[in-house]
């Protein structure tokens, strides 16, 4: 027979043994007895058979395989997480199935499906898209549904469900808190730029407004602005808005440097008379000039636990699992913020 149509089945039935057995044999486990497994190995050894990774999940209910889906890898949040979950996870033996789902719900689900159908161990979701926007429990059912299937952790994304595991950022705080700061030091008039209605959006916000009440703001209703995720298409919206403000917090670093630009065309210094906070402290944040003062939400740390959970529930079997963790994030000062 030849090397190349050799498969696992055909090595079960010529050693008598279960599909089973030849996985725990390829895998190293100490499940087999010693005879078996020298039975197992000298058929291995006399046809020259490769395991491949399939098969060698076969009987053990594990690929070593991890799931990871994203709306899209082009944004450099996304980019960042899965190479550091990747990263983290090749450390533990773990490969990686990448998706990208874009940010509508069909896609979501049929990505989800997707990756479920390779038999991965679990799922990784990055990103709060996944969490919804709060306002239709069902369209985080898909997600329920998969962890009836294999465990689903979500990054930066709130999703209740058994089996369902979550690390997210303290986002209210981070922005309630840098909002304080502008108060202070006499900005009234800040405007808050967002691109998304998600759930990590949605707390940012929250922390926004709330600073405001706590210090009796006006709450205005046009310095909360939706915008395009795109530099130039942010400063020309600021452009032609005719909305004045004073300072600017931004729900990510593109949107921010958006703003940097917009103040550098109208001739404004930064920070004497616009103070400009991005979030995530990206690489863009230092590519500008000034450099951009940003929130770190600490994707790292975020992936390095989620990949620590992940590890403790399928592989240390650990049930009481905390459902979800929070990491607090820091304000890194730079040249576009004078406090």
């Amino acid at each position: 027979m030849k090397k190349e149509v050799i498969n696992i089945y055909d090595i079960a039935e010529m050693a008598k043994v279960s599909i089973a057995t030849v996985s725990r044999v390829v895998n190293g486990s100490d499940k087999v007895s010693e005879k078996t497994r020298k039975k197992v190995m000298a058929v291995i050894e006399e046809v020259g058979y490769t395991p491949n990774v399939f098969a060698q999940g076969l009987g053990l209910n594990t690929m070593h395989t991890i799931g990871l889906l994203v709306p899209t890898i082009s944004d450099l949040y996304m980019s960042s997480a899965v190479y550091y979950l990747e990263e983290k996870l090749a450390k533990y033996g773990y490969d990686c199935i990448l998706g990208c789902s874009g940010f509508e719900l069909e896609g979501k689900q049929r990505q989800t499906d997707m990756i479920l159908s390779k038999h991965v161990d679990a799922l990784i979701l990055v990103g709060s898209t996944y969490a919804g926007n709060g306002e239709r429990v069902e369209d985080t059912d898909y997600i329920r549904e998969a962890a009836e299937q294999v465990p689903v952790f979500v990054v930066n994304g709130n999703v209740q469900g058994e089996n369902v595991f979550v690390t997210v950022n303290d986002d209210v705080k981070a922005v309630y808190d840098v909002t304080v700061q502008m108060i202070e030091h006499g900005h009234e008039r800040i405007l808050f730029l967002t691109d998304s209605q998600s759930y990590s959006a949605i707390k940012k916000r929250m922390g926004y407004e709330k600073a405001l009440e706590d210090h009796r703001i006006p709450f205005r209703p046009e310095l909360e602005m939706h915008v395009e995720n795109t530099v130039h298409a942010v400063r020309d919206l600021l452009q032609n808005c005719n909305v004045a403000f004073d300072a600017v917090i931004a729900s990510n670093d593109e949107i921010a440097v958006g703003a940097l630009k917009y103040a550098s065309k109208k001739g404004i210094l930064v920070p004497d008379e616009i103070a400009i906070v991005g979030y995530n402290n990206s690489s863009i944040g230092i590519a500008c000039e000034p450099e951009l003062t940003s929130i770190d939400n600490h994707i790292e740390q975020i992936c390095h636990e989620t990949v620590e959970r992940l590890i403790a529930v399928i592989e240390r079997k650990e049930k009481n699992l905390e459902h979800k963790i929070v990491i607090p994030c820091e304000l890194v000062k730079r040249g576009t913020t004078d406090f």
